[in-house]
């Protein structure tokens, strides 16, 4: 299918996910009494309005950035297993967030995405470091092995200071339940950091020609990398400062929306963004839904479909 006519159809499934989301849950509401939800009198006004819309606007942000992240890094570093999370980035993001909330307990909410920006910064630089290279299967074997050490830190954080773990379950679980308009103010730089992203499509096609002709047709290279490296960076940061590390979107969408629309980055980088969206808001239906009233984090239904592909991956990789 040509791609001019998946734009129609993403954002129609937008539209429909999102009022799927706001109708369904552990208590579902009829269509007469959703379309009436908007009033303060309404008897679904508050789940609605304070409750469902919020996780709505936080799914298509935070599943637009998480896609959009994968896209730069995988872009910058011509890897396609070079992702936020299989770098080992969300870990740290998601650590350093941790350290925050737990060791400092009157932290302001509002300073939580510049910690895991920089959490995140120290993850990619010390990945760098570690494997000095860009082959494809080095970078995600040493990015696994330290997101399973910046996991096991979480974890030790956790065991030493059982009285804090709520408050710290709220940010690891990599889900979207409890999340209100606080925390979609803490996601408002999201939009900016997109719309920001757009504008780097033209370089990073030149750099998908090689470093010298990159560099011949105008691309200041290393400037440029890092600048692209730290947009991707602080995307996926700021995601998980709101949500939690929520696992694959960041590697598997930008894969998905290449072979829907191709390689050319000013078509790749607002369709991946409509796509994380659409999975993440599919993926918060789904946790909701299989087993009420239990509900599932997002990032394990994420992470059921991101695994298999990660292992394709690598095997096709080698």
């Amino acid at each position: 299918m040509p791609w001019r006519y998946l734009l129609p159809l993403m954002l129609m499934g937008l539209a429909v996910g999102a009022i799927i989301s706001l109708k369904l849950g552990v208590q579902s509401f009829a269509w007469s009494t959703l379309w009436t939800a908007w009033q303060p009198a309404s008897a679904a006004h508050f789940v609605v309005m304070e409750y469902r819309l919020p996780r709505v606007v936080l799914a298509l942000l935070v599943g637009a950035a998480l896609a959009v992240s994968g896209v730069l890094v995988q872009g910058v570093i011509r890897n396609p297993l070079a992702s936020p999370d299989i770098l080992g980035v969300n870990h740290a993001a998601s650590l350093a967030s941790l350290v925050a909330l737990l060791l400092f307990p009157a932290f302001p909410l509002g300073w939580l995405p510049l910690v895991s920006f920089a959490g995140g910064c120290c993850a990619l630089i010390l990945l760098r470091w570690l494997t000095g290279t860009t082959s494809s299967l080095r970078l995600a074997v040493v990015g696994v092995a330290l997101a399973a050490c910046f996991a096991s830190i979480t974890d030790y954080l956790l065991l030493s200071r059982p009285q804090d773990i709520n408050t710290a379950l709220l940010w690891l679980t990599g889900s979207l339940w409890g999340r209100g308009w606080q925390m979609v103010l803490l996601a408002l730089p999201l939009p900016l950091l997109l719309l920001i992203s757009l504008s780097v499509g033209r370089d990073l096609d030149l750099l998908a020609l090689g470093d010298e002709r990159a560099a011949t047709l105008g691309v200041a290279l290393r400037p440029f990398q890092r600048g692209v490296l730290l947009l991707g960076v602080a995307l996926a940061a700021l995601a998980v400062a709101v949500c939690g590390p929520i696992s694959f979107i960041s590697l598997v969408v930008p894969h998905l929306a290449r072979r829907l629309v191709g390689g050319r980055h000013a078509r790749l980088l607002p369709f991946a963004a409509l796509l994380g969206a659409l999975v993440l808001l599919l993926a918060d239906v789904l946790a909701r839904t299989l087993s009420p009233p239990m509900e599932l984090p997002a990032g394990v239904i994420t992470a059921l479909i991101g695994a298999p592909w990660f292992f394709w991956l690598l095997i096709r990789t080698r």
